[in-house]
C-alpha cells in the first residue's frame, strides 16, 4: 500500500473532521459553555460524525466496484456472443481520437485480438469506468482516522485546560491550532489535485472559517435567548 494512494481519504476526512468539530468548539464558545461541555459536545461529533463519514465512504466506493464488475461481465458477453458489434465499438472509439484508413485497423486488429486487453479499453473509452486498485473498506478506515486526527485539533487545547488551568484564551488557541490544520489540509489538497497550493490553503480556511463564524453566532444567539 503506497500512502500516496489514499492522500485523498486523508485530505477530505480531516478536513471535514476539523471543520465540523471547530464548528461545535465555535458553537460552545459563543455560548459560553464550559470546557468539559466542549470536550463532551466534541468528542461526540468526532466519534458519530466520523463514523458516519467512513461507512458513507465504505458504501459508495462499494457500488463503484459492483457497477464495475457488472458492466464488466456484460463487456465479455459481447465479446464473446457479439465479436463483430465490438469491433464496431473500438473502431468508433479510436476514430474518434483521429485514426483513419490502415492505421485504424491495424490498432482496431491489435486490440480485439486479446479478449482482456479489448473488454479493458471498452470500459476506458466506451463506458468511462476504470477499477479501483483500493478495497473500500481501507478507504472507509483512512477517512475515519484522518476525521478523528485532524478533528482532535481543537479539541487539544480544552483538553490541556481539563488537567491543567491553561492561562490563555481557550477558544483563540483552539481558532490558531485549527487554522493551522485548515491550512495544512489545504496544502495537501492543492498537492493531490495539482493545483497552486495558496488556492486551496485559502479555499479550506475560509470554508473552515466561515462554518466556525456561523457556528460561534448561532450559539452565542441561542444563548441570549435560553440561558438566563
Amino acid at each position: 500500500m503506497k500512502l500516496q494512494d489514499y492522500l485523498a481519504e486523508f485530505v477530505y476526512g480531516g478536513m471535514d473532521g476539523s471543520v465540523t468539530t471547530f464548528a461545535v468548539v465555535a458553537g460552545a464558545a459563543g455560548a459560553g459553555l464550559d470546557s468539559s461541555v466542549v470536550i463532551i459536545l466534541g468528542f461526540a461529533n468526532l466519534i458519530a460524525d466520523g463514523f458516519s463519514m467512513s461507512v458513507g465512504s465504505y458504501l459508495a466506493h462499494n457500488s463503484e466496484n459492483h457497477t464495475y464488475e457488472k458492466y464488466k461481465r456484460l463487456e465479455y458477453l459481447e465479446v464473446n456472443y457479439n465479436p463483430e458489434e465490438g469491433r464496431e465499438e473500438i473502431r468508433q472509439i479510436f476514430i474518434k481520437k483521429g485514426l483513419s484508413g490502415r492505421s485504424l485497423e491495424t490498432v482496431v486488429e491489435a486490440i480485439t485480438a486479446d479478449k482482456d486487453v479489448w473488454v479493458d479499453t471498452m470500459m476506458k473509452d466506451e463506458l468511462n469506468l476504470t477499477s479501483g486498485n483500493r478495497s473500500p473498506l481501507s478507504k472507509a478506515v483512512v477517512t475515519f482516522l484522518a476525521f478523528l486526527t485532524v478533528g482532535l485539533v481543537p479539541l487539544v487545547v480544552y483538553l490541556a485546560d481539563c488537567f491543567a488551568r491553561v492561562q490563555h484564551d481557550l477558544f483563540l488557541v483552539s481558532g490558531v491550532l485549527t487554522g493551522l490544520a485548515f491550512l495544512g489540509i489545504g496544502l495537501l489538497k492543492s498537492y493531490i489535485g495539482e493545483r497552486p497550493l495558496w488556492r486551496g490553503a485559502l479555499e479550506t480556511f475560509g470554508l473552515g472559517g466561515g462554518a466556525a463564524v456561523l457556528a460561534y453566532f448561532v450559539g452565542n444567539v441561542l444563548e441570549r435567548m435560553f440561558v438566563q
